[in-house]
């Protein structure tokens, strides 16, 4: 042994076993420098990803929030309508109905079965069956993610039992695992809308390529029978200031056609419409107020009035029964009216030239009185 160790034993060994010692030293703390540099950037890389977690969570609390008062916006903005609002609650099958919706079909607004909700199907009830299996294809093809939105037109079932047309708007909303939750429905009257349309339509088809006499008999029983009312004629004023009226055509149901007439504006609502060149509705309790009105209850009066701004006659509508608001179609009137007035100058200068022997007597086409 001691042969072996002999070449070391003296100062070289010992300065030789020193440099190998310091060697084994120096890469021990390399080493551990090292470590540690290695573990520092682990725990910063490690903070880093925290830190983009954290940014992630926040950006998506705050577009939950945001989609939260946008969904609470559009909720408290359907509320405040004049719309109907609906909510179904998809997993639960019950029907949230604002007291609008309810008010629309007649339906207690304050019913017991609020608080639960109605069933789905007491709320399918409502929707007029050849609507109804349309309206539930487009309710499952929005809840199944098929469509992106719900628009239909829809025709619901009043309480008494006529029928209101609506337009039907709805969307989805999802909880956050995705699933299906609550359909959000408005529902829009469009009812006078629709019969706005009817009545234009009925008015317009009617009177179609006719003049003179044939336009306004074609007028008057055109817009009773749209309207449903009694009786209607159209009139032009014979002085002026105006004191009477003649009538150019005449319609009553069940009798058709009458022979025209003249008579007194004094006491009838008719002097009120002529004397202030506007419309007058009384909807019903017409005898009341005026006495030589004894066969009927209700009467809608509206003046025809020339390009100057002349009142030139009237059209009027009577029935034996009370009248609703929506036999006030304004906008139809207006256009027929105006119509009216056209032929009524066109009348009474065609008059003037035949008095004038500039065109033959015939050819005003005026009807007898």
């Amino acid at each position: 042994m001691s042969s072996l160790w002999a070449p070391w034993s003296g100062p070289v060994g010992w300065v030789l076993l020193a440099l190998a010692w310091a060697g084994s030293a120096g890469a021990l703390a390399w080493r551990g420098r090292r470590a540690r540099e290695q573990a520092v950037d682990a725990e910063r890389r490690l903070q880093d990803q925290r830190d983009d977690i954290a940014r992630l969570e926040r950006a998506r609390a705050e577009a939950e929030a945001r989609a939260r008062a946008a969904e609470e916006r559009h909720q408290l903005a359907l509320r405040g309508s004049l719309d109907g609002v609906w909510e179904w609650h998809v997993q639960r099958r019950r029907v949230q109905l604002s007291p609008r919706w309810k008010g629309m079909l007649g339906l207690d607004a304050d019913g017991l079965d609020d608080a639960l909700g109605w069933r789905r199907e007491a709320w399918l009830e409502r929707v007029h069956a050849d609507d109804r299996a349309r309206f539930t294809a487009a309710l499952d093809r929005l809840v199944q993610g098929e469509d992106a939105r719900l628009d239909q037109d829809l025709r619901l079932l009043h309480r008494d039992g006529d029928v209101r047309h609506v337009l039907s708007r709805a969307v989805l909303l999802r909880d956050e695992r995705g699933r299906a939750e609550r359909v959000i429905g408005l529902d829009t009257d469009v009812t006078r809308i629709q019969r706005v349309q009817a009545i234009l339509d009925a008015v317009a088809d009617g009177t179609a390529g006719a003049h003179g006499e044939r336009f306004f008999a074609a007028m008057v029983e055109h817009f009773a029978r749209a309207l449903d009312v009694d009786c209607a004629f159209v009139t032009e004023c014979t002085d002026h200031p105006a004191t009477r009226v003649r009538t150019l055509a005449c319609w009553r149901a069940g009798e058709g056609l009458k022979p025209n007439f003249e008579y007194d504006l004094a006491g009838s609502p008719c002097q009120q419409v002529i004397e202030g060149a506007q419309s007058c509705f009384y909807p019903e309790r017409l005898a009341e107020r005026f006495p030589r009105e004894a066969a009927w209850e209700s009467y809608v009066g509206l003046p025809i009035v020339s390009s100057d701004g002349r009142v030139l006659g009237h059209l009027a509508l009577l029935d034996r029964a009370r009248l609703a608001d929506d036999v006030l179609v304004e906008r139809v009137y207006r256009i027929f009216l105006a119509r009216a007035a056209a032929e009524i100058e066109r009348l009474q200068a065609l008059g003037r030239l035949a008095s004038m022997g500039a065109v033959p007597a015939g050819a005003a086409s005026r009807p007898t009185t």
